[in-house]
């Protein structure tokens, strides 16, 4: 398929502005797509009708011709709808099996194909997931179905333009943002940087009307509480407030660093986590049992049957496996703590998902690179995966309760029973 990259159209105003890094490809997308793709489709098309140049009929001619065109179709990029008009084959030419009708069927665009795959989706991915730099033009010609338009400088641009994008952002000011919930994760990927992975600490954020948003990315060498404290530090020092609750890993040296950074924000244990912690300490026979009894714990319709069937878990595997009941019994506070907020919520604060969403396809793989990556680079790749998921985040439910949570509204069990104006002071008539 066609390569494509998002134009930029940030200096519209104010006449002429230096051109950005990534022009040149930008240049490519607005004025070569419909081109380009033209060029690949007739030359699929040629190669196709070549290999059957010596196949004939009865009285000589081609099995395998042009015969026009189809009907023109648009198809979605990143620069836009283009209009494509693919070049159609007349195959006269039967399978000799089933007697049927061959049919070309093209494989840069397939006749259900609508919407192109982005550049800036795909290269974060590639690199994420262990490829070299030296790698990228092969790799996304092969996933893109064409290369053209990916010389080394183009990608070396662009990389170069998305390291500046990645700098900026962690310099961005956060006084004006105001994040009530907040997600922590660190997350492992396998570009060796010397001696050490690339580990992530990355930070994602609710706003007050409800909308999820990348707080914060940082290399975090090995999730150290000095880490994540340098990470909140600086946070801190470019006006962010204290959140109202975080949510992360029981394991994470994050806890440490959010009681010295911000010590009033409640915290939250990820169940996700939780559960591959406490079957990690129970033999396999007993998972299906023990999952059972964990569900009616997290999924608990309110905060006292949660504890009942803490209790009730304790009971049935604290003799034999008191290790795995620990787990839960010594967290049982921060695990439960999701209770006291709007019932609407609870799915988006039991858990870490959108951040282990956002990297599922990269922190699992098991291949290494040949050679060392860059942080820098590491690190842009990473913003770039993030940017382009949050483009397709939805707001939590009830997004108009985030904002109750900030002014300090009172929930029991899910329920608002106390408004912040229920305790304003009243004003003289």
């Amino acid at each position: 398929m066609l390569t494509v990259v998002p134009g930029d159209d940030s200096n519209d105003e104010g006449g002429a502005a230096p051109a950005p890094a990534g022009s040149l490809i930008d240049e490519i997308v607005r004025e070569g797509a419909r081109r380009m793709l033209a060029e690949a489709l007739r030359a699929e098309v040629d190669a196709y009708i070549s290999a059957f140049t010596g196949e004939l009929d009865e009285q000589g001619r081609r099995l395998v011709v042009r015969n026009g065109y189809h009907a023109p179709r648009e198809v979605l990029t990143s620069a836009g709808a283009v209009e494509v008009t693919a070049p159609r084959v007349n195959d006269k030419r039967t399978d000799p099996d089933t007697g049927k009708r061959q049919r070309f069927s093209p494989a840069i665009l397939p006749p259900w194909a609508r919407k192109t795959p982005k550049v800036t989706e795909v290269l974060p991915l590639l690199y994420l997931h262990g490829l070299s730099t030296g790698d990228f033009v092969p790799a996304l010609g092969q996933f893109l179905g064409s290369g053209k338009g990916l010389s080394a400088p183009v990608i070396t641009k662009l990389t170069e333009q998305w390291k500046a994008e990645q700098h900026a952002f962690a310099q961005r000011g956060l006084s004006d943002l105001d994040y009530v919930y907040l997600w922590a994760d660190g997350i492992h990927v396998n570009i060796r940087l010397e001696e050490h992975k690339l580990c992530l600490l990355v930070l994602i954020g609710v706003r007050a009307d409800g909308r999820k948003e990348l707080v914060a990315l940082a290399d975090g060498y090995r999730e150290s509480t000095e880490s994540w404290a340098d990470l909140l530090r600086d946070a801190a020092r470019r006006g962010m407030h204290a959140p109202v609750l975080a949510v992360g890993d029981g394991a994470l040296g994050f806890w440490g660093a959010l009681r010295e950074v911000f010590p009033d924000t409640r915290e939250q244990r990820c169940w996700f986590h939780k559960i591959g912690n406490v079957l990690s300490a129970l033999p396999k026979t007993a998972h299906p049992g023990a999952k059972k009894a964990l569900v009616e714990i997290w999924n608990a319709e309110d905060k006292r049957h949660a504890l009942v069937a803490v209790k009730a878990f304790d009971a049935a595997y604290g003799t034999k496996f008191p290790k795995a009941v620990a787990k839960i019994t010594d967290d049982t506070e921060e695990l439960l703590a999701f209770f006291d907020y709007p019932a609407e919520h609870w799915v988006h604060l039991r858990t870490t998902n959108p951040i282990e969403s956002t990297f599922a396809t990269v922190r699992h793989r098991t291949k290494v690179t040949k050679g060392p990556g860059s942080r820098a680079a590491g690190l842009a790749m990473a913003f770039k995966l993030i940017e382009s998921a949050q483009a397709r985040w939805r707001a939590v439910n009830a997004p108009h309760l985030v904002a109750l949570v900030r002014a300090g509204a009172r929930f029991d069990n899910g329920n608002l029973v106390e408004r912040p104006e229920d305790h304003a002071p009243q004003t003289a008539a």
